[in-house]
């Protein structure tokens, strides 16, 4: 099991400058962790125009003392650039994924990807529709996988960390609207799983990261 960190930044006209203020260090340190095993992915959450709402961060340990160890550390979170932070716990999905891009890198831009947080249901028969539609879902997303259109998958966890409640996916695509069709044919659309969708576009930094699980 792993964590997600999905935190956002302050609404208020200061907002930006406390991002510029802390990036040097939060790059730093991302790089770190990244190097040590213990971030899996970091991203930024922008909106279509390019401006930072928050970030995305997937920690590879497997337990809260180490996702409030990575906390207490973080730059973003110490200078108070991330003013909500929701953690959730969260199963890397093992898929084929093709190798990222190595630090070195030139970094494409603005936007590389977008990700998407869906949520499930929360009536009787939500983690049925989810398991039943699971194997074409992820049928789907295999190839996907390996061709690079699909760099990141998994699945957000109940507090108990049992039960699938929603995912999150990183795909190769520079538009919403191309993201949204790609993702209108997936069975967990068709499928009625997800029943909410809110999309991020972001740029992938080129860091250490160690293997993902496949």
């Amino acid at each position: 099991m792993a964590w997600l960190i999905l935190a956002f930044d302050g609404t208020d006209p200061e907002a930006p400058a406390r991002r510029v203020a802390a990036r040097d260090a939060h790059v730093a340190w991302i790089t770190a962790e990244a190097e040590a095993g213990r971030l899996a992915l970091g991203l930024p959450l922008h909106d279509p125009q390019g401006h930072s709402l928050g970030s995305l961060m997937v920690l590879d340990v497997p337990d809260r003392s180490g996702r409030d160890a990575y906390l207490e550390q973080e730059p973003f979170m110490r200078q108070g650039v991330w003013r909500k932070v929701e953690t959730h716990p969260f199963r890397i999905a093992p898929l084929p994924y093709a190798p990222w891009p190595t630090p070195g890198s030139a970094m494409p831009g603005p936007r590389s990807h977008t990700i998407v947080i869906a949520r499930d249901g929360t009536d009787a028969g939500a983690e049925a529709r989810r398991l039943a539609a699971r194997p074409a879902h992820m049928a789907r997303v295999r190839p996907m996988a390996a061709d690079g259109t699909l760099l990141f998958g998994g699945a957000i966890l109940d507090a108990s960390g049992t039960h699938m409640t929603g995912s999150v996916a990183v795909t190769r695509h520079a538009t919403d609207e191309a993201a949204r069709r790609f993702w209108s044919e997936d069975p967990y659309v068709t499928g009625d799983v997800w029943r909410e969708m809110t999309l991020y576009a972001t740029l992938l930094r080129p860091l250490p990261y160690k293997p993902l699980p496949g």
